[in-house]
Protein backbone atom coordinates (compact mmCIF):
# COMPACT_ATOMS: atom_id res chain seq x y z
CA UNK A 1 0.00 0.00 0.00
CA UNK A 2 1.36 3.39 -1.23
CA UNK A 3 1.83 6.13 1.31
CA UNK A 4 -0.26 9.04 0.63
CA UNK A 5 1.59 12.69 0.14
CA UNK A 6 0.48 13.81 3.53
CA UNK A 7 1.56 10.41 5.21
CA UNK A 8 5.24 10.57 3.46
CA UNK A 9 5.24 14.51 4.70
CA UNK A 10 4.56 13.87 8.38
CA UNK A 11 6.54 10.61 8.45
CA UNK A 12 9.69 12.49 6.56
CA UNK A 13 9.15 15.63 9.08
CA UNK A 14 9.66 13.04 12.20
CA UNK A 15 12.45 11.68 10.65
CA UNK A 16 14.05 15.57 9.93
CA UNK A 17 13.41 16.26 13.67
CA UNK A 18 15.71 12.80 14.90
CA UNK A 19 18.03 14.42 12.42
CA UNK A 20 18.17 17.34 14.36
CA UNK A 21 18.37 15.90 17.23
CA UNK A 22 20.86 13.61 17.26
CA UNK A 23 22.99 16.14 15.35
CA UNK A 24 22.88 18.48 18.67
CA UNK A 25 23.39 15.11 20.85
CA UNK A 26 26.14 14.55 18.80
CA UNK A 27 27.27 17.87 19.44
CA UNK A 28 26.85 18.38 23.12
CA UNK A 29 28.75 14.71 23.60
CA UNK A 30 31.48 15.89 21.67
CA UNK A 31 32.08 19.22 23.04
CA UNK A 32 33.81 18.05 26.28
CA UNK A 33 33.17 19.03 29.79
CA UNK A 34 28.95 20.12 30.13
CA UNK A 35 28.12 22.43 32.17
CA UNK A 36 24.75 22.66 33.97
CA UNK A 37 22.57 23.84 31.44
CA UNK A 38 24.07 21.82 28.87
CA UNK A 39 23.29 18.46 30.66
CA UNK A 40 20.00 19.31 31.22
CA UNK A 41 19.49 20.12 27.46
CA UNK A 42 21.24 16.93 26.58
CA UNK A 43 19.04 14.89 28.77
CA UNK A 44 16.06 16.66 27.34
CA UNK A 45 17.53 16.16 24.03
CA UNK A 46 17.38 11.99 24.56
CA UNK A 47 14.43 12.34 25.81
CA UNK A 48 12.87 13.84 23.06
CA UNK A 49 14.96 11.14 20.68
CA UNK A 50 13.32 8.57 22.66
CA UNK A 51 9.73 9.95 21.96
CA UNK A 52 10.12 11.40 18.34
CA UNK A 53 11.27 7.22 17.57
CA UNK A 54 8.55 6.13 19.32
CA UNK A 55 5.60 8.09 17.58
CA UNK A 56 7.71 7.00 13.90
CA UNK A 57 7.25 3.02 15.06
CA UNK A 58 3.60 3.61 16.24
CA UNK A 59 3.01 5.46 12.67
CA UNK A 60 4.66 2.72 10.93
CA UNK A 61 2.68 -0.02 12.92
CA UNK A 62 -0.35 1.52 12.50
CA UNK A 63 0.07 1.84 8.44
CA UNK A 64 1.19 -1.89 8.17
CA UNK A 65 -2.25 -3.00 10.19
CA UNK A 66 -4.61 -1.19 8.18
CA UNK A 67 -4.85 1.62 10.81
CA UNK A 68 -4.41 5.65 10.24
CA UNK A 69 -0.97 7.16 11.13
CA UNK A 70 -2.29 10.47 12.02
CA UNK A 71 -3.60 8.50 14.90
CA UNK A 72 -0.14 7.76 16.72
CA UNK A 73 0.30 10.34 19.55
CA UNK A 74 3.85 11.25 21.30
CA UNK A 75 4.15 9.23 24.58
CA UNK A 76 4.82 10.95 27.65
CA UNK A 77 8.55 10.67 28.68
CA UNK A 78 7.95 8.15 31.34
CA UNK A 79 6.26 5.59 29.06
CA UNK A 80 9.16 5.95 26.05
CA UNK A 81 12.14 6.23 28.25
CA UNK A 82 11.09 2.67 29.70
CA UNK A 83 12.20 0.98 26.49
CA UNK A 84 14.90 -1.08 26.19
CA UNK A 85 16.51 -1.05 22.77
Amino acid sequence: MEKSPAQRRSERQVLTHIQELVAEEHRLLTQGSLGDADHERLAHVQVELDQCWDLLRQRRALRETGGDPEQAEIRPPDVVEKYVG
